[in-house]
């Protein structure tokens, strides 16, 4: 892990991206934290990082999670069952 100013990142920007492959570098603005350059490997490691920052996403996780927790949960069968019905 690298912890670099937005300046030099600015300046250097290929150079970084380049470093970003072996680890993340900590992006500092006046001292602080501000961003974190990731490598990615592939498209579903990319899609991986979108979801899981995704306020979006995590609502509806959040909610399904409520719904199994509530005992309000489908079964496997009920939900492609569901799917079937709908698509039809």
């Amino acid at each position: 892990m690298r912890i670099a100013p937005v300046v030099e990142v600015k300046a250097k920007f290929s150079a970084y991206l380049e470093e970003s492959k072996s680890g993340p570098v900590i992006i500092t603005k006046n001292g602080k934290a501000v961003a974190v350059l990731l490598g990615i490997e592939d498209e579903e490691e990319l899609e991986r990082l979108i979801l899981a920052y995704s306020p979006k996403f995590q609502a509806i996780m959040r909610t399904g999670k409520d719904q199994i927790d509530a005992g309000e949960s489908a079964s496997h069968e009920e939900f492609w069952e569901e799917v079937e019905a709908e698509s039809a």
